[in-house]
């Protein structure tokens, strides 16, 4: 079966795809020979499932979630801003052709459901409900977990799914992200009884989910135009009259004194902040964002102590700041510092700390955490750090942390440098 998006194509057999599917779970499930083969996607998703313990014939999930819980991430979800927009372009279609809606978070945790009374009723029964978690390690194949895993669209029919409770079901999700970061929010599905999959749903989905990024994006511009009213006096009265005031996320509401810059990284009152072109700036919060000095000095430098436990990062600049780091983040920068100017993609950080390109949304989680840590110091597309620091690196070959790691990358470096 060719990879693709959608499950089927326009005049597909649906019940005679139904049967072949179920022909092919029933094989591989047993180590048969199947007739036929799932699509690659699919594929690299019953992989996953299998190696993380996932019983195809008793895959129900955990939970739900408390009332609290569930509420607490409802409230601080950025998709909590859109659903109106969502309500608009799906739920109507939903209630009309038998599915339900519904949005996660980037967990994969249902925080809304919505839809067909009837189709609810028999969601209930798998566990498809708010504060359940629908990730491909709770439940296996499923369009959310796939959307979740892959970062891209998909629809998932029948026998598609790995756990076997699930075969009368059809999904089609799409994962939302931030536009200002590109961050994962979260994943907009639509499903529903197998019978009514159509390849239009996929189209239908996407629409939706551009419609709400589109929606955020306009959010981003209106609060950036208020801090402008902000910006304004506070740059006025530097001294030296060089500055910038940037939102919380980084982008630049005003600048004066130096060149027009379109984002820097997220800015944080104990760090001070590399910004590409200009320099080293000291952030100072001020309503709605951040006020950006220019630095006494202008370079900071980046050390690795990695005989310490935990690992440490060191920042000097005009004073020195230690930074605690994971056994994983310390391995990220080292692989970094010793790609220069040319940085890594997200797929050959994955490569070099896993030996595979499965575990790309794994490397920008891990990214996204070390970024928010050491603010300017690292950029992205591709990841590498920032030209005005000036690194030090111990010599992989002499670390304990760094010749025991399981990482294909980091042992390829420890052994070169023996």
């Amino acid at each position: 079966m060719e990879e693709g998006v959608c499950a089927v194509r326009p005049g597909t057999d649906v019940g005679r795809h139904a049967r072949m599917l179920a022909q092919v779970h029933d094989a591989v499930l047993s180590g048969d020979t199947p007739p036929a083969h799932l699509r690659r996607l699919v594929a690299r998703s019953w992989t996953r499932a299998r190696a993380q313990g996932v019983d195809p014939e008793h895959g129900e999930p955990a939970g739900p979630l408390g009332p609290d819980e569930i509420e607490r991430r409802r409230v601080g979800s950025p998709l909590q801003r859109v659903l109106p927009e969502l309500r608009s372009s799906l739920t109507s279609v939903a209630e009309d052709a038998r599915h339900v809606m519904v949005v996660t978070d980037a967990d994969g945790v249902l925080l809304w459901r919505e839809g067909s009374n009837r189709v609810r009723h028999r969601a209930d029964a798998l566990g498809f409900t708010e504060g359940v978690d629908w990730s491909e390690a709770s439940v296996g194949t499923n369009a959310i977990g796939i959307a979740l895993a892959e970062d891209a669209p998909v629809q998932v029919f029948a026998a598609e799914h790995f756990v076997r409770s699930h075969h009368v079901w059809t999904c089609t999700a799409c994962p939302v992200h931030d536009p200002r970061t590109g961050e994962l929010l979260g994943v907009v599905d639509v499903s529903g009884p197998a019978e009514t999959i159509h390849p239009t749903t996929v189209a239908l989905v996407g629409t939706a989910v551009k419609l709400a990024e589109a929606s955020l994006w306009r959010q981003h511009e209106s609060r950036l135009e208020t801090l402008r009213g902000v910006a304004a006096p506070l740059l006025s009265g530097l001294r030296g009259g060089a500055g910038l005031v940037v939102d919380d996320h980084g982008w630049v509401a005003a600048v004066t004194g130096m060149p027009s810059i379109e984002r820097v990284a997220v800015p944080r009152a104990d760090l001070p902040l590399a910004v590409h072109g200009v320099g080293v700036c000291v952030p100072e919060p001020v309503p709605g964002g951040w006020l950006l000095r220019l630095a006494d000095t202008r370079t900071l430098s980046l050390g690795l102590d990695l005989a310490a436990r935990p690992p440490r990062a060191i920042v000097g600049g005009s004073t020195r700041w230690v930074h605690p780091l994971s056994t994983r983040h310390a391995e990220l920068l080292v692989l970094l510092a010793h790609a220069g100017a040319t940085g890594l993609d997200a797929a050959a950080l994955s490569v070099a700390l896993y030996g595979d390109r499965e575990h790309l949304v794994t490397v920008r989680a891990e990214m996204s955490r070390l970024r928010r840590s050491l603010g300017g110091l690292l950029l992205a597309r591709p990841y590498r750090i920032a030209p005005e620091v000036e690194v030090e690196m111990p010599d992989p070959g002499e670390v304990a942390l760094l010749r025991e790691s399981s990482a294909p990358g980091i042992r390829g470096l420890a052994t070169l440098r023996r």
